[in-house]
C-alpha cells in the first residue's frame, strides 16, 4: 500500500516527463539532475514489474506498456483535478501556473501586453507564453489556452468564440497604381500576391465567395514568408496584394497606407477562438484569462466594424 500512496505523485511525474520527451529536458523543468530522475524512473518500473520507457543514446519513447499508463494517468490526474476545483470555492481568486499558446505575430501585438496587465490584476498568477507558428497538437498536454484563428477545432477541447475577424485583400497605392485593381478573383492570378506559408493551410490557394459564388484561385508571386507581420511589411513596401487578418492590417486601412481590393468578395473566416481542454472548463484560473481576454477585444469591436480598434 505504500507504493499506491504516493501514485498520484509518480503519475505525475511520469506525465511531466512524457510532455518534456526526455530526462534532460524533465531534470531540468522539476530542478534535479538527469541521474536523479532517471532513478525516479527506474523505482516506479520495478515497482509496476514494466518498462514504461525505451532508452537509446539520443532518445527515449513510450513503451506499449508506458502508452497505457500515461493515458490513464492523465485522466486519473484530471479527475483529481476536477475534484479539488469542486472542492474548492467557486469564488476563490485564479491562482498557480497557466501556459498561453498562441500565433508569433498575434502573441507580440496583442497577447503579450495583455498577459502583462492581467497578472498586474491577478498576483497569484503566473502565465507561461508560447508562441509557435503552428498550434500543438490537441492531444498533448502542452498547454492550458490556446488562441487560435479560424474555425474551431473539433470537440476533445472546448472553443470559445473571442472575437469575429475578417481576412482581407489589399495591397499599397503604389502597388495598385503600377498594376491596377483586380476586378474579380480570376485577376488575382495575374498579380503579384504575397504567399503566407502557416499552419494546415493550402499555400497559395485563395478562396473567395460572394454569396453563393464560390472562386478558387491559384496566386503565385516572387516573395512568401511563415511570419505574417513580414507579409504585411512586404505589402505596404508595394510588393503585392496580400490576405492577412483585419486585426494585422485595419490601422493600415485607416491610415491609407493599403487600400482593400476585391471587397465584395468574402475570405475563409478569420475568427478568434479560446481553445483549452474540456476537463479545464471550470478552472478558476482558464476562466478568469478567458473573460479578461474576450472582454478585451469586445471593448475593442465596439468602437468600429469587426476588430477596427484602436491599433
Amino acid at each position: 500500500m505504500a507504493g499506491s500512496a504516493s501514485a498520484p505523485s509518480e503519475m505525475a511525474f511520469f506525465s511531466l516527463l512524457a510532455r518534456c520527451g526526455g530526462l534532460t529536458a524533465a531534470a531540468r523543468e522539476l530542478d534535479l539532475s538527469t541521474a536523479a530522475v532517471s532513478k525516479r524512473l527506474a523505482q516506479m518500473e520495478a515497482r509496476l514489474g514494466v518498462r514504461l520507457l525505451a532508452r537509446t543514446t539520443r532518445r527515449v519513447s513510450l513503451t506499449p506498456e508506458g502508452e497505457l499508463y500515461l493515458d490513464q494517468a492523465r485522466r486519473i490526474l484530471a479527475e483529481i483535478d476536477d475534484m479539488e476545483r469542486l472542492v474548492a470555492s467557486a469564488t476563490s481568486a485564479p491562482r498557480g501556473l497557466l501556459r498561453v499558446n498562441t500565433t508569433l505575430g498575434f502573441g507580440r501585438s496583442h497577447i503579450g501586453p495583455l498577459i502583462s496587465q492581467f497578472v498586474k490584476q491577478h498576483p497569484d498568477m503566473q502565465v507561461q507564453l508560447q508562441l509557435t507558428v503552428d498550434p500543438p497538437p490537441l492531444h498533448e498536454d502542452s498547454f492550458d489556452v490556446c488562441l487560435r484563428f479560424g474555425e474551431p477545432p473539433d470537440a476533445r477541447v472546448v472553443a470559445k468564440l473571442i472575437a469575429p475577424n475578417r481576412r482581407l485583400l489589399c495591397a499599397a497605392p503604389a502597388y495598385l497604381a503600377r498594376q491596377g485593381f483586380p476586378k474579380s478573383p480570376h485577376d488575382l492570378a495575374q498579380h503579384s500576391c504575397i504567399g503566407i506559408r502557416q499552419g494546415d493551410h493550402a499555400y497559395g490557394i485563395w478562396r473567395l465567395n460572394a454569396g453563393k459564388r464560390v472562386e478558387t484561385v491559384k496566386v503565385r508571386g516572387p516573395l512568401s514568408t511563415n511570419d505574417g507581420e513580414i507579409a504585411v511589411s512586404w505589402a505596404l513596401a508595394g510588393h503585392g496584394i496580400v490576405m492577412r487578418a483585419e486585426w494585422d492590417v485595419a490601422r493600415y486601412l485607416r491610415s491609407g497606407r493599403l487600400r482593400q481590393v476585391l471587397e465584395n468578395w468574402q475570405t475563409p473566416s478569420a475568427d478568434i477562438h479560446a481553445v483549452f481542454p474540456q476537463r479545464l472548463q471550470t478552472s478558476a484560473r482558464v476562466r478568469a484569462f478567458v473573460d479578461f481576454v474576450a472582454a478585451h477585444f469586445a471593448k475593442s469591436s465596439t468602437r468600429a466594424a469587426g476588430l477596427v480598434g484602436n491599433w
